[in-house]
């Protein structure tokens, strides 16, 4: 960065599993964490939107210490700076904020240590962190992605050509991930773990070739962790009653919750979500773009006030 310069890096939120992809797949949503990033002489963050108003302003902040952990395994030092952020993600509710904290923090260390990390070990990186790679590379990549994370090697494949609406159905209630985690159950018998690995192939079948109504079905008969997860989240089932009046093609819990995505007709998704909207008062229900860049970064010269 040169002095006066201001640096603005920009990552989706996301959405994971879609039902039975469970911890693998990820799709990149328009919903964004920015940070406006300038020199200075110590390191600080400054919450900018209501999102992130309880973000500590010192190295104690998510950011800052997949950031400083970054430049470490470098062998370098983050370099202290001003970090203004704004977020439209929120928290606890499924729709990826941590993992767009993580990408935030490595791109951060990638930016301004000079690092020139390619995208390959950003994700591994960031998959190590979060400890799966769905969230991450959706963020990182954009689009949808498809991945497998294990102890010597992080694989993902990304596709750009979605042909599809999204609508979430957001409660205003907080699930924690640790939470979600706690109701699964700690083994499947065999006959059910390849009959539930056969749900998720199938999944991936029907993204790959766009048939988003092989893609819907799929979702309903998810066996790892939706069942258990209805528990704590009622609204997995009145959203997938009532979308089936509706014409869409689907939906399934957004990542650990308690987000619900509901997957429509391309061009039908304002129609959708003002629909759902009546029926899910308690709820913030909105239609999202699609997000095909991934994390982003800008040079943007200050301008300064005369």
């Amino acid at each position: 960065m040169i002095e006066g310069d201001m640096l603005r890096i920009i990552v989706p939120g996301s959405t994971a599993n879609l039902g039975p992809g469970f911890d693998s797949v990820g799709l990149a949503l328009g919903k964004y964490l920015t940070l406006e990033v300038k020199k200075a002489d110590k390191l600080l963050f400054l919450p900018m939107t209501e999102h992130v108003k309880d973000l500590p302003t010192n190295e104690d902040n998510l950011i800052a210490k997949v950031a400083i952990q970054v430049a470490e395994t470098y062998n370098k030092t983050l370099p202290p700076c001003k970090v203004k952020v704004w977020s439209d993600i929120p928290m606890a509710r499924g729709i990826g904020s941590s993992a767009a904290a993580i990408i935030a923090g490595i791109e951060l260390a990638n930016q301004l240590c000079q690092l020139q990390m390619s995208d390959e070990e950003k994700l591994r990186i960031a998959s190590l962190k979060e400890g799966h790679p769905d969230n991450v590379g959706a963020s990182l990549y954009g689009g949808l992605v498809i991945g497998l994370h294990q102890a010597e090697k992080t694989d993902l494949v990304c596709i750009k050509d979605i042909n599809v609406d999204t609508v979430v159905v957001i409660p205003k209630y907080e699930v924690f991930t640790s939470d979600a985690r706690n109701v699964l159950p700690q083994e499947l018998s065999y006959k059910n773990a390849v009959e539930a690995s056969a749900i998720s192939n199938m999944l991936v079948a029907g993204l790959l070739t766009n048939n988003w109504n092989l893609v819907g079905e799929m979702m309903v008969k998810d066996l790892f962790h939706q069942p258990y997860r209805g528990k704590l989240i009622p609204e997995i089932q009145a959203v997938q009653e009532k979308i089936q009046h509706l014409g869409a093609y689907g939906s399934a819990l957004s990542g650990a919750g308690p987000t619900v995505i509901c997957f429509t007709a391309k061009g039908k998704g304002n129609d959708l979500a003002q629909t759902l909207a009546k029926d899910f008062v308690n709820c913030n229900v909105e239609s999202l773009e699609i997000d095909v860049v991934g994390c982003r970064v800008e040079q943007v010269q200050e301008i300064k006030s005369l």
